[in-house]
């Protein structure tokens, strides 16, 4: 009877996990207002009755696929092992990874427009991700200190404000690639391109916390 209980929460843990991935690429794709529960099910070879059973509701199973999002950001950044670096390749470090981050993961960026869309009423209901968002300010105000302390990086800089835009700068131009590579007539998207953008954000936050 163990074994079978055990084969049973397999089962259901991996029906779980295919639902919010299939989730994932619907509300991606089609933000919440156009995603389908039932093009979600058969993605993930399951049935609405055990979406529905799972997760309460279309609007639930997107807050769960946001906060999975957030969170697995939230907890690539920890991985990092900041902490244990000189504050500017710290600093160097993370910017890096959110760029690279946003490259890897194009439907992070897709929720977040779509929850924007919502006025974040999704996120306001969500306890996990506040606190996960303190944890990134409070990770990256040790690393201003630390370089305060080293004597590289000027006193009084903002944790939050630099978070905002160490995200923004990223995020900006890949919302806008296709707007962009037309006004500015120039490829966003090649390699040369793509690094020339990462060296300029690189760049752009480490004189602006410079000494």
């Amino acid at each position: 009877m163990a074994v079978a209980g055990k084969t049973k929460q397999r089962d259901a843990e991996a029906t779980r996990a295919r639902i919010l991935a299939a989730a994932k690429k619907e509300f991606a794709k089609n933000g919440l207002g156009g995603a389908r529960v039932d093009e979600i099910a058969e993605r993930a070879k399951a049935n609405k009755r055990m979406i529905y059973h799972y997760f309460g509701s279309k609007e639930e199973l997107f807050q769960t696929v946001l906060e999975a999002a957030y969170i697995d950001i939230r907890t690539a950044e920890r991985k990092l092992d900041l902490e244990h670096l000189p504050a500017r390749e710290a600093l160097e470090k993370l910017v890096r990874f959110t760029w690279t981050y946003y490259l890897k993961n194009p439907e992070f960026i897709t929720l977040v427009n779509s929850e924007n869309l919502h006025r974040g009423r999704h996120l306001k209901k969500s306890d996990v991700v506040t606190s996960f968002s303190r944890n990134l300010v409070s990770m990256v105000g040790d690393i201003l200190e630390r370089g305060a302390d080293e004597g590289v990086f000027r006193r009084g800089v903002d944790p939050t404000q630099l978070n905002i835009t160490i995200a923004a700068i990223g995020y900006y131009y890949l919302t806008n690639r296709y707007t962009g590579s037309i006004l500015f007539e120039r490829d966003y998207m090649s390699s040369e391109a793509l690094d020339e953008r990462l060296q300029f954000n690189i760049d752009t936050v480490l004189r602006l916390v410079s000494v």
